[in-house]
């Protein structure tokens, strides 16, 4: 899980600051105010990780990516890009803890710390230098590279405990492996310790297990066809939603017709072949227990938004990061209010950490009712207000209590509602004046 996020001269962002990040965090504000951009950044990452150029320092993308950030120049802070851009990150480990744990390296008390800057030489985006740390103990790597130079970097690593230099020096070994990951030199040098190694393999799971869902779906289709028998990812349309869905477990399939059903969008579906032996498969929709089935593309388009969303916080392994963008766009706003309820559950029940951007006034309500009722605590979720002055984005931290009130609610968070009902009120007045006149 993220615990915290700071990124400096990204996009709209001179400074982020330290941002904390709960099971649930949620960046609120109006469009292109810059909180879409946190999003992306740690889409950057993710599909960094998964380039096969492993030369690569950052992934921007292109049309077949997470997002396409164009060049580093379009990327960086007011477009200059002599400022470097950097940022910290910090985490707790999943799966891989408990061996940590065996050696002594790490504990579960403190998150692991990543910290990372970058800047543009000859049109190349290189690493200036990256950082493993957690706690009073460290292991870092710096990188040395004289700028228009080919030479080798050198690279430091050091842990107060446990990884001193050996006799003195350091190894002079070649670039890093994308932006996080130590040089097979440099892990063969510690091979005792498996240290490096292990710092890259957690970080390689943390960004393995960010799963991505954006604010454009697929539209329905009147049949699905399904291939292979495990599907990886939903993909971020939902495109493989219904294959997810066809080889998922019975409890996947019924997670997400409970919640169907209870956000009061149909009565049940059922998928199935459309014929015996086919691989095209339909989505049929029972919208009351009295209606007729009819195919998915016959009933309301919030449903089959609604979908993706629903799937993927069942579908989605243990331990995952989910990423949302406007999860509630196209649905009623009592759905909308309801999606907190199927967050809310991902997190307790199923133990995923969802950052979402959006601009829902009814779900954001129904989070603050929830901490009302001690069925959501503060400390589960971390809130944001972005906007955007001057060119520049600023970001503030909501103040939620234990009873769900926000103590600096910002000035026409969703609008201005009662400068609405205060003008129509004065228009009736004048237009009863004109007309009794």
């Amino acid at each position: 899980m993220i615990t915290q996020l700071q990124i400096q001269n990204f996009k709209s962002w001179r400074d982020s600051g330290a941002m904390r990040f709960a099971p649930l965090t949620g960046f609120f504000g109006a469009n292109s105010s810059g909180k879409t951009s946190i999003l992306q950044f740690l889409l950057m990452l993710k599909q960094t990780a998964e380039s096969l150029d492993r030369s690569q320092v950052l992934n921007l993308g292109d049309e077949r990516s997470y997002v396409n950030l164009g060049t580093f120049t379009d990327i960086a802070f007011n477009h200059m890009d002599t400022n470097p851009i950097s940022f910290q990150l910090a985490w707790l480990p999943g799966l891989q803890q408990q061996l940590l744990n065996h050696f002594n390296w790490f504990t579960t008390k403190e998150p692991l710390r990543f910290s990372a800057q970058f800047e543009l030489i000859r049109q190349i985006v290189t690493l200036q230098h990256f950082t493993y740390a957690q706690g009073p103990s460290s292991v870092g790597m710096e990188l040395q590279r004289p700028a228009f130079s080919e030479q080798a970097a050198q690279y430091v690593v050091i842990n107060d405990s446990t990884l001193e230099p050996r006799n003195g020096a350091t190894p002079n070994v070649s670039a890093p492996t994308y932006f996080y990951a130590f040089p097979e030199a440099l892990n063969l040098h510690y091979q005792d310790t498996f240290l490096p190694s292990w710092l890259t393999s957690l970080f390689d799971n943390l960004l393995g297990s960010i799963e991505y869902l954006g604010p454009l779906r697929e539209y329905p289709s009147r049949t699905y066809l399904l291939r292979g028998s495990k599907i990886g990812s939903i993909g971020s349309r939902g495109e493989r939603t219904i294959p997810a869905l066809l080889t998922s477990s019975p409890n996947v399939q019924e997670a997400v017709a409970y919640w169907l059903k209870e956000l009061g969008l149909i009565n049940s579906f059922t998928l199935r072949p459309v014929a015996e032996g086919r691989h095209e498969y339909e989505l049929r929709i029972r919208q009351s227990a009295q209606s007729p089935e009819v195919f998915v593309t016959d009933v309301g388009f919030g449903v089959s938004q609604i979908l993706p969303v629903l799937t993927l916080c069942s579908y989605a392994a243990p331990g995952s990061i989910i990423i949302l963008e406007q999860p509630e766009i196209h649905l009623h706003p009592a759905v909308q209010a309801g999606l907190a309820d199927v967050f809310i559950t991902a997190i307790k029940e199923r133990n995923i950490q969802i950052i979402l951007e959006s601009h829902s006034e009814h779900l954001l309500r129904r989070l603050q009712r929830r901490m009302a009722e001690e069925q959501l605590h503060p400390e589960d979720v971390a809130l944001y207000f972005v906007t955007m002055q001057a060119g520049q984005s600023h970001i503030e931290t909501l103040q939620v209590d234990s009873y769900g009130n926000i103590s600096n609610w910002p000035q026409n968070f969703f609008g201005d509602e009662m400068g609405d009902l205060v003008a129509m009120t004065e228009a009736v007045i004048m237009r009863q004046q004109q007309n009794g006149a």
